[in-house]
């Protein structure tokens, strides 16, 4: 697997280097690095607390299957980073420029598009409506991850593919 993901690797420096131009704007650098930093887990966590308080408490379980979809997809999450060590994008070229510090040192798969994607589908099954706020957000945190260098676009794929297999199985199990 190591071998396969280094020449993935090499192969999309370019799109990484695309990506990152937008990083070099300092209001662009900011606004991804902000998004970034709520995609930590900052965005989801405060809405999982208030989705009880807007929707009363039916929302309840929503907000729990949601923290679920997040700990369920965590095991697969890290096992991948610590199996397949793929170093991030940053390290191995040193065009890459850095405006916030990586959470670890692995970047596949992405975690941050991981969760989003996840958390996204399990709301949305149970409120649409939430679709005008958190599509564009995890759609931004996904983004985020490529503009500020700390993923490849593989990376982002296949956290945003463990998020949705997670979360749809979770509501084939739930309905």
């Amino acid at each position: 697997m190591r071998p396969l993901l280094q020449r993935m690797s090499e192969a999309e420096i370019p799109l990484c280097l695309a990506f990152n131009r937008i990083n070099h704007r300092r209001l662009l650098s900011r606004t991804f690095g902000t998004v970034s930093r709520l995609g930590d887990g900052v965005f989801w966590y405060v809405l999982m607390l208030m989705l009880p308080f807007i929707h009363g408490i039916e929302a309840l379980p929503v907000s729990l299957h949601m923290g679920l979809v997040g700990l369920l997809s965590l095991p697969v999450y890290k096992w991948l980073k610590t199996t397949t060590l793929r170093d991030r994008p940053l390290h191995l070229n040193g065009d890459i420029f850095r405006s916030v510090a990586p959470l670890d040192q692995f970047s596949f798969p992405s975690g941050h598009t991981m969760h989003a994607v996840g958390f996204s589908i399990v709301l949305l099954a149970y409120y649409p409506q939430w679709a005008w706020i958190v599509v564009p957000f995890a759609s931004l945190v996904a983004m985020s991850r490529l503009v500020l260098g700390l993923h490849y676009p593989s990376d982002v794929l296949a956290g945003a593919l463990i998020g949705t297999l997670v979360a749809v199985t979770s509501l084939l199990v739930a309905f």
